[in-house]
């Protein structure tokens, strides 16, 4: 069975004549005819009924017919695979993303890159603290959507395009705060548990931000769990801002205001690449058009 044999089966049965099909394919009658009949002997099926003028489908041939179209949409798709990837495009761009960022940030980017390169697999890796910055530099990423600091800019080794400005918020629940009625610092909360998310960078293992000494932890690789914990009383930390909005409304949560810890830090996200990577054409679109977001 070859794909020109299930070319000359589709034709047939949408235009019902080997003639019409003939002039359709650009092939004669009788290699149109021979290619069925061979088909159908290696099948062992009658695919057309042949007692009236015009070629119809057996309920066998109406079945195969349906292979037939899905494996000849296959071919096509194929086809225009392996055009896309001559021109250079790549199979997949990797995004990494630090886990606070808030994603509906850069949806409309997304939908646009999909649309316009369909075949480009787009690969987001979400990542803590240094972890972004880290995939991007380790070549485990094209793009990072993180924070940078000042330093790291100044190295010369990274382009970057501010984003927007989010913020991590101090909160607790209302559980926890009635076990302090008159908190008004941190160290009054050393024996409560402070939910840290994990770094997932390498260069700063061990390392704890924002944590006092003698502080007791609970360590968490995410953000909804770490919320999970917040809002059962178990624990108090920092979330994004974007995350605790709804809650602290409704008072499920509360914004921890202490005289000697920040109840909101401010983050800079950016669009980060290495200035001496080349990108691909998709991931040059994509850093593109996350540049055109900073304007906006």
């Amino acid at each position: 069975m070859t794909l020109e044999q299930l070319k000359m089966l589709v034709k047939v049965a949408e235009l019902g004549s080997l003639k019409a099909a003939s002039e359709v394919l650009f092939k004669t009658q009788p290699a149109i005819s021979q290619g069925i009949k061979q088909l159908e002997s290696q099948l062992g099926l009658h695919l057309f009924s042949r007692q009236g003028y015009r070629l119809l489908l057996t309920d066998n041939g109406k079945q195969i017919y349906q292979q037939a179209l899905r494996l000849l949409n296959e071919e096509e798709q194929i086809k225009q695979l392996a055009s896309f990837l001559t021109a250079g495009n790549e199979a997949s761009v990797t995004i990494a993303i630090e886990a606070s960022y808030d994603l509906e940030n850069i949806l409309p980017v997304l939908e646009k890159t999909q649309n316009e390169f369909p075949h480009t697999q787009i690969i987001l890796k979400q990542e803590y603290i240094n972890g972004a910055l880290e995939a991007v530099k380790s070549k485990q990423a094209d793009l990072a959507l993180t924070t940078i600091d000042n330093l790291a800019l100044q190295s010369g080794q990274y382009d970057a395009n501010m984003l927007y400005q989010g913020n991590l918020c101090n909160v607790a629940s209302p559980k926890l705060l009635d076990r302090h009625p008159q908190l008004n610092s941190v160290v009054e909360l050393k024996d409560e548990y402070q939910i840290v998310v994990q770094d997932s960078g390498q260069s700063s293992q061990g390392v704890n931000y924002s944590v006092q000494t003698g502080q007791r932890c609970w360590y968490v690789n995410d953000f909804s769990t770490k919320k999970t914990l917040i809002m059962s009383g178990i624990g108090w930390g920092r979330l994004p801002d974007y995350m605790v909005r709804d809650e602290i409304q409704a008072k499920s949560l509360v914004a921890v205001s202490l005289d000697d810890f920040d109840t909101r830090i401010a983050l800079n996200y950016q669009a980060i690449k290495m200035k001496a990577r080349m990108l691909g054409p998709v991931a040059n679109k994509l850093w593109e058009k996350m540049s055109m977001l900073e304007n906006n």
